[in-house]
């Protein structure tokens, strides 16, 4: 979570709220983040069992638009953009030739030839200059544009959310499906709601000019408090994120891994033109990979964490991507990369945890699932 001392730290447009509501704050991908309000465990339950309000306006946007926009989209990342109407959402990923992980990202598709892309906030200037190099071999006249600093991004997220958001915006909130947006105004702010989100709840993502976020956060805190909401900051989002088991990139993902080692075949378009590693996407579809990641739960009481070693009969056959001791669930769980040979579920193994072995058991993912 650390950065480097050089470079000051960004601040996001509420950064002052943040402060003014006593939250930690902590670098994270370069930006001063609030990574807790009042304490993790009450946040990540907030979320699962009413709402919780996250700002995640460090997060990058680039927009690709004109004559040859999908065609440039489709060779930079490894899902099916064709497949998107006007008003939909995809999760993608940028590929290298080699079929790994140059960053994970959300395609929203805002007309028959513009495109925005949402990526991570630790790699903002890496992921403009890869798409901008790489969009520009399939189509040289695309126009490609980093928006990051026209957007800010806040996520409502808990089972609460819809409720909650409704009482500011004419939006019709029900009638947007998972992983679609509809554009209107959210507390008398214009905007992009989506019904996107990082935690396994249902609940919504909203842009809007940085200048309105602090209207549109206040807003929202106020309509949510009789309902249970409270800010919640990076440390609840990564502990949600890993019951709901989304890869996190840097920790589970990332050049190392491919698409198919993630356990993303889901999100590849098989059937689409070629793309940047569709080559090697498609052998390991055939061939299998030397590595998957497996989700595991802890028998002994420890908790196996971001590279702790995996071990299994007295050797070391892989690594920990992301654990911890959930706040919900109220388990010891984490994700590892493991060989093929050990991903059924109930294959015991050991983590080794500063030159202590401890059980655990691969179990399925994702480990929670929301009550539909």
């Amino acid at each position: 979570m650390a950065d480097s001392a050089d470079a000051p730290l960004k601040k996001t447009p509420l950064h002052a709220s943040h402060v003014a509501l006593g939250a930690r704050m902590v670098p994270f991908g370069g930006w001063n983040m609030p990574v807790e309000y009042s304490g993790i465990t009450a946040e990540h339950n907030a979320v699962r069992t009413a709402a919780g309000l996250f700002d995640v306006s460090h997060m990058g946007e680039v927009e690709i638009a004109g004559k040859g926009a999908l065609e440039a989209v489709q060779h930079i990342s490894c899902n099916d953009a064709s497949k998107l109407a006007v008003g939909q959402i995809q999760y993608s990923a940028l590929t290298t030739p080699e079929g790994t992980i140059v960053d994970d990202l959300l395609v929203y598709r805002f007309g028959p030839s513009h495109f925005l892309l949402v990526i991570n906030a630790g790699g903002i200037d890496k992921d403009v200059a890869w798409i901008t190099a790489r969009a520009k071999e399939a189509v040289p006249d695309v126009a490609i544009v980093n928006s990051s600093a026209r957007y800010a991004l806040i996520a409502i997220q808990g089972p609460k959310a819809q409720e909650i958001l409704q009482t500011q915006t004419a939006i019709d909130l029900a009638a947007i499906k998972y992983y679609w947006f509809a554009h209107g105004e959210i507390a008398a702010v214009r905007g992009t709601v989506s019904r996107t989100g990082y935690t396994g709840e249902d609940g919504f993502e909203i842009m809007i000019p940085p200048a309105m976020a602090p209207t549109v956060w206040d807003a929202l805190l106020q309509a949510g408090k009789p309902h249970g909401l409270i800010p919640a900051g990076l440390g609840a989002r990564d502990t949600l994120r890993l019951e709901a088991a989304m890869r996190l990139y840097g920790n589970d993902i990332d050049e190392t891994t491919t698409v198919l080692e993630a356990g993303l075949s889901w999100m590849v378009g098989w059937n689409k033109p070629e793309f940047i590693g569709s080559d090697v996407l498609h052998e390991q579809k055939l061939h299998g990979t030397p590595k998957v990641i497996v989700g595991f739960e802890m028998v002994d009481r420890a908790i196996g964490r971001h590279g702790h070693p995996v071990f299994h009969n007295g050797q070391q056959v892989g690594v920990v991507t992301s654990g911890t001791q959930t706040p919900f669930l109220k388990k010891a769980i984490g994700m590892a990369y493991v060989p093929p040979s050990l991903e059924a579920p109930g294959t015991e193994i050991e983590i080794d945890i500063r030159g202590r072995r401890a059980k655990a058991v691969v179990v399925p993912l994702p480990f929670y699932k929301r009550p539909k």
